[in-house]
């Protein structure tokens, strides 16, 4: 059974973001908001916790197209390879934002996407996802939680979610209602921005 917390946006509560991150250092795995549909998230130095988001989802860990979601771009070096200035500019200029960035990945990447040329990173404006973040100290590897249903891509409530990933995960979040548009997709690992996925985020600030 998972753990359904409540923690509001407008001013997430320190100690229910130390619970949720004691979750994630455990090797939980989260359910949480960001700024377009609630996340599938684990921490990205927890192997097993890893696995077990592959395994729901159906992939290889190694093939897997999981989001990096980080608090800043501080850290970008550790999982990207040197990028040019006017890529920094368009990541500065969209960050915190609906946006994921497929940036050439470096070599210190965590074991599992060693291999991996690419990286997607989402720094989410979203204060809940930021704040997990922060507490734990490193990012979250995240999926979007899709449903099966054609209609509803996305479940926007989290009772729903709950009810539904109840026996799946360790915890979720009920930060409000959340978003049913993904995340817009601009791929930078080459010359110019290629945009993959038209999600939610203008695309006229590129």
């Amino acid at each position: 059974m998972a753990e359904f917390i409540k923690i509001y946006p407008e001013n997430p509560n320190p100690k229910a973001v130390q619970k949720v991150v004691e979750v994630l250092k455990r090797g939980g795995l989260v359910i949480y908001p960001t700024d377009t549909v609630y996340g599938l998230g684990c921490d990205i130095t927890n192997i097993k916790a890893l696995e077990r988001i592959a395994q729901i989802k159906g992939v290889k860990l190694e093939k897997s197209n999981f989001s990096f979601v980080c608090e800043d771009l501080s850290n970008l070096s550790d999982y990207v390879k040197q990028i040019n200035t006017s890529t920094f500019k368009i990541l500065k200029r969209a960050l915190p934002g609906p946006y994921t960035f497929i940036l050439p990945g470096s070599k210190s990447l965590p074991n599992p996407f060693k291999k991996r040329k690419t990286v997607g990173i989402r720094v989410p404006d979203n204060s809940i996802a930021l704040a997990l973040v922060n507490a734990l100290g490193n990012p979250i590897v995240s999926t979007s939680i899709r449903d099966e249903d054609d209609i509803i891509e996305y479940t926007t409530d989290p009772e729903l979610i709950l009810e539904k990933w109840n026996n799946l995960v360790d915890l979720v979040i009920d930060g409000g209602y959340g978003g049913n548009e993904a995340s817009t997709i601009i791929d930078l690992s080459d010359e110019s921005p290629k945009v993959v996925r038209e999600g939610k985020g203008p695309l006229d600030i590129f």
